[in-house]
This record gives C-alpha cells, structure tokens and sequence, in this order.
C-alpha cells in the first residue's frame, strides 16, 4: 500500500482468534479509543483503512489472520498532552496503579477543545511514564468519572495493569458503589433497577431508558433521608453511560442537581459519589478495597449517614 504523503503515523494489527467475525469499524474503535466509532468510519470510508491490503467496508467481517492497517490524516492526530502539577487525593499507589479520590469538577481525559486541567494532565506530571493501552489522550484511564461526579477511580500505570483492569471491568469482576442524593425519596426502601439505556431518541447528549437499548442493572437501597430528599446506595452492575444517573430519573427520583436528568435547584453540581470501589490487584490477586469520604457539598445529614456507614478507614486495603 502506498502511503499519502499527507498521512501518517501508520497503525497495524493481526487479527486472532477472539476478534473473529467482529466488524472493522467496532473493532478498530476498540484498539484506537482516541476516535470515535463515526470518526473510524469516515477514515474507512475515505480509504485510509485497508483489511489485507485492500480497501474495505466498515461492516467488513474481520477473519483471523487478517491484516489491518490505517493510516491516520495527520490533521486527525492527537495533539500531545501537557504534563501539569496539580494536587491529586491519592488514596493508594504502588508500582502499577493507584486509587483517586477524584474531586467534583476535575474532567478525567481531555475532549476537543479541552486539552488542559484535566485528571490526565496532572497523572503525566505526577507519574512520568504511563500506560497509553487507552490511547494517546487517556493515558492510564481504565474506566471514567462525569466531570461532576467525585470519588474513587483507578489509574493503570502500566500496560499490565491496564488489560488486566479493563478485562475485570468488562467482566463485572469490580465492585462499585456509588451514593446519591435524590430529588424525592424512592417509594421502596431497595429494589433493583433493570431498564435498558441507549441515545435519548431527540436529545442526542442525553441517555435514555429505551426500548432497544443496552442492558443496564442497578441495585440500590435508601441509606437515609429527610423530608424530600434521600440518600440512595447504588451498585451498578453494567457499565452504560450515566447508568445511575438514567435509573434514578427512571425511579422517579433523579440525581439532585442534575439538570440533565432533573433539576439544578440550589446545588452547584449534581449529588453523585463514588464511594467505594473493589477489585482484584493485576499482580499480586489480593481483594483491594477502598473508600472515599463524601465532598463538603453533600448535605450534613447525608455526609452524616455515610461516615455512620463507613468503614475503619477512608482508604482501607484487605489482604
């Protein structure tokens, strides 16, 4: 294949036996996480993609042993990410992750026009070297926070680690818990949410509980409450785009302060936490388990409830 000269770099893959009979399109938007699917397409369909030296289709069936190349415009390149100093609430760390108590406010990963201030930034000056398996503009990040939402997330900072962490969350092999204050209190004290979530089918930014969509599950239960309000334990056990956020507006009772499922009201940003997160660690196979306190700008009674709830410490590890 002859390169364009206006092109580069060049990306090539093999395929095997476990992405047999995947699509071009789906596939290539699973190994080059910094595009998007529809910007994979559009290179596919503007010949930058060959499968075995030939063009081909983004519906195209991968088989194994094929040969897929693409060839990025560079106009479509990454601009490379700033390291930037900036204080991180580092509830653990060794040699190949740690754990980030994210604070509500802070975007995980750089988007377009966003290059700066993100979690990223500051993982670059705070560990050098990092795994870049999530691609070149979320290095490290194995799973994701809404810029509003604070609390516990795990960084890769090797390529090890990063598989094996994305495989355990794919799997549905990491707990999660996550607290909410909700508008309104749920009529029952815990249930579990089973509702599929896609595009809202007018308001493309939005989610939605639909019909055809991704199948999505949550358990929750009410932690405490007050006259209007309550404080709602979730455990999602899929991982669909503002999955918790969806399921409580679909419960009746949103996220406060979310004016994309609810309403702002008083609050400066939507009432969502993670509070507790669990996994298995990629080398040594120990259960790490760790916790972070509720923000100041959660309501006292709420923050009151959880520190009743708490474990010993706010970032706890089991052997």
């Amino acid at each position: 294949m002859t390169t364009p000269p206006s092109c580069e770099p060049l990306r090539s893959w093999t395929i095997d036996s476990s992405n047999n009979e995947h699509r071009l399109d789906k596939f290539l938007a699973a190994v080059c996480p910094d595009f998007s699917r529809v910007r994979i397409q559009d290179f596919i369909r503007h010949g930058h993609v060959t499968v075995n030296q030939a063009p081909a289709k983004p519906s195209w069936p991968l088989k194994t042993g094929d040969q897929v190349t693409i060839v990025i415009p560079r106009e479509s390149q990454p601009v490379p990410l700033e390291a930037e100093e900036m204080p991180l609430r580092i509830l653990f760390e060794d040699d190949v992750l740690l754990v980030i108590d994210k604070p509500a406010g802070l975007v995980v990963h750089p988007g377009a026009g966003n290059r700066e201030g993100t979690l990223v930034n500051g993982l670059l000056h705070h560990c050098g070297g990092i795994s870049v398996v999530g691609g070149e503009d979320r290095p490290g990040i194995v799973h994701r926070l809404d810029k509003e939402t604070s609390g516990c997330l795990v960084v890769a900072k090797t390529e090890l680690a990063h598989r094996d962490l994305s495989t355990k969350f794919a799997g549905r092999e990491v707990d999660k818990t996550y607290l909410a204050v909700t508008d309104g209190i749920p009529r029952m004290p815990h249930g579990t949410i089973e509702a599929s979530i896609g595009r809202h089918p007018t308001h493309r930014q939005k989610m939605a509980v639909v019909e055809r969509g991704r199948d999505a599950l949550t358990r929750y239960r009410v932690l405490g409450q007050n006259a209007s309000r309550a404080l709602v334990e979730c455990q999602p056990k899929t991982g669909r785009t503002h999955q918790i956020r969806v399921h409580l507006k679909h419960l009746g009772t949103p996220v406060a302060g979310d004016p994309q499922y609810g309403r702002r009201g008083r609050e400066i940003r939507h009432l969502l936490h993670a509070w507790r997160l669990s996994f298995i660690h990629p080398l040594s196979g120990r259960r790490m388990s760790f916790e972070a306190p509720l923000a100041e700008d959660f309501p006292d009674w709420a923050r009151y409830t959880a520190d009743l709830l708490a474990g010993p410490s706010m970032a706890s590890r089991r052997a």
